[in-house]
Formats: structure tokens, C-alpha cells, sequence
């Protein structure tokens, strides 16, 4: 049996009033469902239109486009920053990063490793050499 990310939660469908020449949304059951009556006007005449619709891909379908990048796999398989940063970027699939992660991936489609700004940050933090513990003297 298929699922679908918005199952069992009701459609938004789109209509056109031409009394009052605008598009109506409204939750509908089904599309069988008669349209409601235009909320402004009260026209209720109105015509269905075709929306537009996402569809989001799984994370199966997300690494399987990864995979199919041979010159993405390369790099990754070369410990590559620069391909590491394009992985994760296609993982999260746009989303709003936090700028401090912004940062480091911005470092390594640079082609610089975050393990470098992770030094850079502890001395700009503790001072040169105060970050090192009591035992290590």
C-alpha cells in the first residue's frame, strides 16, 4: 500500500469566482465534494482550477541521486570537502542552515576542512595555548 506524506489530512483545492474575479482556496474532503460559495461575494458558481502541488522526494530517492553522481562519489571517496558540503546540501534539501553551520559548509565548499575553523575558533576563544588542561604541561 502507497503512503503519502499528507494522508489523511484534506486537499486544498483552488476555484475561480467570475462575479468577482478571484481565486477562492478552500479544504475539501474530496473533489466530488460541490465547491463552497465564494467567501467575498457569494457566488456560488465558482470553477475549479488546476494549483500547483509539491512533491517531496524520500531520503531513499534523495542518496540514490547522490549515488548516481559519479563525480560527487569521487570526491566524497576522496575525503573532498568541497563534495562532503555538496552531500549534505542535497541532504537537507535547501533547508535553513544556522550561520554558524553556514560558516563551516561555506569553509568547505572552499575546499577547507571544518576541523581547521574548529582550532581557529578554540584559540580565538581561550587565547594561544590557554585551552590546553593541567595534565598536558
Amino acid at each position: 500500500m502507497l503512503k503519502f506524506p499528507c494522508q489523511g489530512k484534506m486537499p486544498i483545492y483552488e476555484y475561480w469566482c467570475d462575479s468577482c474575479r478571484r481565486i477562492v482556496s478552500s479544504y475539501r474532503q474530496s473533489f466530488s465534494v460541490s465547491p463552497p460559495p465564494c467567501p467575498r461575494c457569494g457566488n456560488s458558481e465558482l470553477k475549479r482550477i488546476f494549483s500547483t502541488f509539491s512533491v517531496q522526494k524520500t531520503y531513499r530517492d534523495v542518496y540514490e541521486d547522490i549515488l548516481s553522481d559519479h563525480e560527487l562519489t569521487q570526491g566524497m571517496m576522496r575525503d573532498d570537502p568541497r563534495a562532503i558540503a555538496e552531500w549534505n546540501r542535497r541532504m537537507t534539501s535547501g533547508e535553513k542552515a544556522p550561520p554558524e553551520y553556514e560558516e563551516i559548509t561555506e569553509r568547505m565548499e572552499r575546499g577547507e576542512w571544518p576541523v581547521k575553523q574548529t582550532g581557529e575558533r578554540r584559540k580565538e576563544f581561550f587565547g594561544e595555548g590557554e585551552g590546553k588542561s593541567a595534565t598536558s604541561e
